[in-house]
């Protein structure tokens, strides 16, 4: 069978310990398991743009990402091609792929699925977009998504553990731009505390192994927000980091959803801040700024494929 990807390129508008300076290399897979109305790559999440490739194409894509100085594998929306992917990154780690593994995922996903990355993949993505069956139903028709979700949450929890982070320096000038060593992995709390400073030296500091939930606040919907927030914070404490975003971008496609035709205000989004650092969260990653525009998604062009 073949795969259909619509980009492999390094990519910058991850999180800071995913994308760094060099950027992420960023697979966009074409098509996708749910229906969400808001998609902000809704051109290739329902297949309409991308090129068919093979298993043995997609391993030599992530060898030239490596060679292009990635930070990372990132793999987006890849569940509907997972046997493919799954052989295409042994492959690829037998011919010398050493960077991360990110698997960038909706978390509409089967357990089973998940499990079989166990040993693939260094980190999780994952969404975690609602708590409301309504909203779930109404916006993605998966009434059912906050199950599903979560157990599959449970299980990449399960395979990383506690986040690990490091600070990567160029190997020596005789070895390839690819390669790079590692100093003393850190903790998040280490991590939260000196992240800053070390970036401001011109280090990159990124993560090596763990987990980093993705929630995207939609208009209207603070109340749902909190809930996921307060969900993951009692499940996971400090086991993983929260993404608390505000990029939502209304795409033309919403025009049935009056809910969804403006951006989040800086009011909505500052009041499910507020609410985090009130239940103690710490791992957090929160957007500053007006980034709620198309700069976020790219060209799906077939760069790269």
């Amino acid at each position: 069978m073949l795969i259909r990807v619509a980009r492999a390129a390094l990519h910058f508008w991850e999180e800071p310990c995913i994308s760094g300076t060099a950027g992420s290399g960023a697979v966009f897979f074409s098509g996708c398991n749910l229906g969400c109305v808001f998609c902000q790559n809704y051109e290739i999440s329902r297949g309409r743009v991308g090129k068919n490739i093979t298993v043995q194409r997609l391993s030599d894509i992530f060898l030239e990402l490596q060679d292009k100085g990635a930070n990372n594998i990132n793999l987006v929306a890849a569940g509907h091609f997972l046997p493919q992917v799954i052989d295409a990154l042994e492959d690829a780690k037998n011919r010398g792929l050493t960077i991360p593994i990110v698997y960038n995922s909706s978390s509409y996903e089967k357990v089973e699925a998940i499990r079989d990355l166990d040993g693939l993949v260094d980190i999780y993505l994952p969404d975690l977009k609602y708590v409301s069956s309504g909203l779930s139903e109404d916006f993605s028709k998966a009434p059912d998504y906050f199950e599903v979700a979560s157990k599959a949450i449970e299980e990449m929890v399960r395979q990383t553990g506690e986040p690990e982070f490091f600070v990567k320096k160029k190997a020596s000038l005789n070895q390839q731009m690819s390669l790079w060593e590692s100093e003393d992995v850190m903790d998040a709390a280490t991590y939260n505390e000196c992240a800053d400073d070390l970036m401001s030296e011109g280090r990159e500091v990124l993560i090596k192994r763990g987990t980093i939930v993705r929630h995207l606040l939609l208009p209207g919907c603070t109340e749902d927000s909190k809930a996921v927030v307060k969900y993951l914070y009692e499940t996971y404490g400090d086991s993983i980091f929260i993404s608390i975003m505000n990029q939502y971008t209304p795409m033309p496609q919403v025009a049935s959803h009056p809910l969804l035709s403006r951006k989040v205000t800086d009011d909505e989004y500052n009041e499910v801040l507020d609410y985090a650092i009130d239940l103690g969260i710490e791992n957090a990653f929160m957007q500053e700024g007006d980034v709620a525009e198309e700069s976020f998604i790219p060209d799906f062009d077939c760069e790269g494929v």
